[in-house]
């Protein structure tokens, strides 16, 4: 892939969580494909077979290290392994991340603390791990994966939702402590896309004909949509952008809501 060299990761490195499928999966291919090496983690080196296969075709290195963001002993030892082999972190995916779908009334205390724990703490420790280097180089980009319930309610979706309403704020938060030492930090966050998490809710046909009547471009997330926002985050394009959340949602946060009865004809503009 030709990238522009505004955008370019060339001689870049990155460390991506959560990257044995889905999202986290894109993104590792995503940079590799812009020129960067890449550490990719997973609870289970196993399922990291298939992403760094694909990191490799690309020519570029792939290191698979076993991350469990809910310990902070796998987190210092899984960052310190992505140093070791990659020589420094450049680029910082905060991508692990787990949804426990249950009406408000049915939320257990442990769903609650395995999804906090997974999407809010996690995150925040390995950026704490990973910023070290960066302020030493005065330079590294901290990308961390939000969603569109960072800035919108859904029912069944209280933890997920406050977890990534968390990361939006601790997004900001870590951007004004570690902005003067060269570092960015940006909260990506997508809206409905196909995962592994969620693929059983697009196997009802009504549900997705709901959804896309929801989003003003009339269809969920595909493949390919979140990678030039990837790229502008992890690269030079965004040097002068910090603290912000980029929501890549088909402008569903817009809140699509008609003003006029669908049978209202629309004005005509050639009429006096």
């Amino acid at each position: 892939m030709s990238t522009s060299p505004l955008f370019s990761l060339s001689g870049r490195t990155a460390l991506v969580t959560g990257a044995s499928r889905g999202l986290g999966r894109q993104f590792a291919r995503t940079l590799a494909a812009a020129g960067a090496d890449v550490a990719v983690t997973s609870r289970t080196l196993e399922s990291l077979d298939g992403v760094c296969k694909e990191v490799e075709a690309l020519g570029r290195r792939c290191f698979p290290i076993a991350l469990d963001v809910r310990s902070e002993t796998s987190i210092k030892q899984a960052v310190a392994a992505a140093v070791e082999r990659l020589g420094r972190i450049d680029v910082l995916v905060n991508n692990a991340g787990c949804n426990v779908r249950k009406p408000a009334l049915a939320v257990t205390w442990d769903d609650w603390n395995l999804i906090l724990d997974t999407n809010l703490r996690g995150p925040f420790f390995v950026a704490q791990a990973v910023a070290p280097g960066m302020i030493e180089r005065r330079y590294g980009r901290i990308i961390n994966i939000g969603s569109v319930t960072c800035v919108a309610g859904y029912a069944g979706l209280t933890p997920y939702g406050s977890s990534r309403r968390g990361i939006k704020q601790m997004t900001m938060s870590l951007a004004a402590d570690w902005g003067p030492h060269g570092i960015t930090l940006n909260c990506l966050a997508p809206g409905w896309f196909k995962t592994a998490q969620n693929a059983v809710l697009y196997e009802n046909a009504a549900w997705v004909s709901y959804l896309s009547e929801k989003i003003p471009l009339r269809r969920p997330g595909r493949d390919g949509d979140l990678d030039g926002p990837l790229l502008f985050l992890a690269s030079d394009a965004s040097g002068y952008v910090s603290g912000q959340t980029l929501l890549v949602d088909g402008g569903i946060t817009v809140n699509d809501t008609r003003a006029l009865p669908p049978t209202v004809p629309a004005p005509n503009p050639a009429r006096p």
